[in-house]
């Protein structure tokens, strides 16, 4: 007699680093050849949960060493509160529960939010890790998603197109530590569009279609970089971390040599106790050339692979790229190309990073960045400011935009020379960069325009630095006009609304004579003139803008 197992097949999807390119894990979904499986587990948790173990059972057999991503509808952790047959099924393939990740599915609605909180719970209490799945296209409430606390949330490719709806999720990821995919991938455009919104992983068919067997290598195509400015502590360590070798912390050398052995791709191997803590890290090149020396094997085959082994490197999962070099530096000058092991809160190994990795992509950003300087005052164009007031709005951050120019600056290179031009330039620029803060970023449009991006109660600091200090060229007095718009939270959507609204400010500010300030609020008519002539007056009348704190 058949049973419905006879007909159901799993297909492996593989996840994808935009980082590195490579397979950081990979989700197995089930693939039915007869009847309503699927169906029907939606509406019986415990099939469903089966059906999660008979996933897992089958990557065991594939011999595969990526992380696992398993479906588990919602419902099902609603009513069962738990996921003991999963749980089995990892611990005899021999499997370590942070290993794989249980992407919770919709339908949300009228599931018990409390019970799936609880259940949620129960399995994040095993060790397991926690997707939120199908948000955009689903039906998950926000307030649930931001209860469930996931590790990793899963967003539709369609909501691409929608960037302030993107944005808020890469905040809510941000803020909570929770990694941020993009799924249903299918062309170069989208996943271009995945990263620049702040995606570190990826699926869908542009990579690699789901297949029987599991796979290492996919396409992923050369993407531009990330617009907007990098933040000064540098990429997030998170965006790098690849899968980690796991072996218990008693296994024996010959068990380390086969897995190596078996799997070329993996670099070393890290010992770990029940917890899943990193005690040993195993180099592959110096382990395998201790067991290749004479009687290496016959010495060290039967004995515990931590005699091998070496203190790890680890760093949290909230580091950034730098820090993990400043580990990498601090160490062992003979150990500068082994892995460095992440761990989350609990000390538990969540990936390794590789030096390669982070110093071909720091390289990358270096490069870029000196392209977008501008080459007479060393400061970064429009779009790093642009940029960053774009994650700043996403933040729902109050903030001051802030036009800058030289009066009569065709006059000055026309009487005192080009080169005075240039040093006076430079100068205001140097000015500018002194300012420069985490509440403070400069960008040289080109010419003589300079664009600021400042916290409102840094202003006057600015202010004072470019207009209460005397400026010359060539022996002539010059004067400097500046134009700001404050901007509260939610009162302007991207950076193209708050430069219409600054537009006029900068004209008002270049009618009035020598030195001027002029400061308006976005969406009222009318400015605040802080310096010039008319200084403390308000045009028209209507009283002093208001902060954007």
């Amino acid at each position: 007699m058949h049973s419905w197992t006879d007909h159901l097949r799993f297909a492996f999807q593989p996840v994808v680093n935009l980082a590195t390119g490579a397979v950081a894990a990979l989700e197995l979904l089930a693939r039915p050849e007869a009847g309503d499986v699927l169906a029907r587990a939606r509406r019986e948790p415990e099939l469903d949960g089966r059906l999660a173990a008979l996933a897992v059972r089958d990557a065991a057999r594939r011999e595969t060493l990526l992380p696992l991503h398993v479906n588990v509808f919602a419902g099902t952790l609603a009513d069962l509160g738990s996921l003991a047959a999963l749980r089995d099924a990892v611990r005899a393939a021999g499997r370590l529960p942070w290993e794989v990740t249980v992407d919770v599915c919709p339908p949300f609605t009228h599931v018990p939010h409390r019970a799936l909180l609880e259940g949620v719970a129960a399995v994040r209490g095993e060790g397991f890790r926690i997707c939120a799945d199908g948000v955009g296209d689903g039906d998950v409430p926000l307030r649930l998603l931001d209860d469930l606390a996931p590790d990793l949330i899963k967003l539709d490719a369609s909501l691409l197109t929608r960037t302030a709806t993107v944005r808020a999720m890469r905040t809510l990821c941000e803020e909570s530590g929770a990694l941020l995919a993009v799924e249903g991938v299918e062309t170069e455009l989208q996943c271009a569009a995945a990263r620049d919104a702040g995606a570190q992983l990826a699926q869908g068919g542009l990579f690699a279609p789901p297949a029987r067997l599991p796979i290492a290598e996919v396409y992923v195509p050369d993407l531009p970089a990330r617009t907007g400015a990098a933040r000064p502590t540098g990429p997030s360590v998170r965006e790098f971390v690849r899968p980690a070798a796991l072996l218990p912390e008693s296994a024996s050398a010959e068990q380390v040599r086969r897995l190596l052995t078996g799997a070329p791709e993996v670099s070393g191997v890290l010992l770990v106790d029940t917890a899943g803590v990193p005690v040993r890290s195993v180099q592959r090149d110096r382990f395998l050339l201790s067991l290749s020396a004479r009687y290496g094997h016959a010495l060290y085959a039967d004995r515990p692979a931590a005699r091998l082994g070496d203190r790890p490197r680890t760093v949290g999962a909230t580091a950034t790229a730098w820090e993990v070099l400043d580990v990498v530096a601090d160490g062992e000058h003979s150990r500068t190309a082994d892995d460095v092991a992440v761990v989350d809160h609990d000390g538990r190994c969540v990936g390794v990073v590789r030096l390669a990795d982070l110093v071909r992509s720091l390289a990358e950003s270096r490069v870029e960045e000196a392209a977008g300087l501008n080459p007479l005052t060393r400061l970064p164009g429009s779009d790093a400011v642009t940029g960053e007031l774009d994650r700043w709005v996403a933040q729902g951050r109050g903030f001051a935009l802030s036009w800058l120019d030289i009066d009569g600056f065709k006059q000055v290179n026309d009487g005192a020379g080009f080169a005075a031009g240039d040093e006076l330039i430079r100068s205001v620029g140097r000015a500018l960069a002194d300012t420069e803060s985490d509440g403070v970023r400069v960008g040289h449009i080109g010419g003589d325009d300079f664009l600021v991006l400042a916290d409102p109660e840094r202003l006057d600091p600015l202010a004072a630095a470019v207009l209460d200090v005397p400026w010359s060229a060539g022996g002539l007095a010059v004067t400097l006009s500046l134009a700001t718009v404050l901007c509260p939270p939610g009162s302007v959507p991207d950076h193209r609304q708050a430069a219409a609204h600054l537009a006029p400010l900068k004209q008002a500010a270049k009618a009035l004579p020598g030195a001027s300030w002029v400061c308006g609020l976005a969406g009222r008519e009318g400015f605040d003139v802080r310096r010039g002539p008319d200084a403390a007056g308000v045009v028209p009348t209507q009283g002093r803008a208001p902060s954007a704190s």
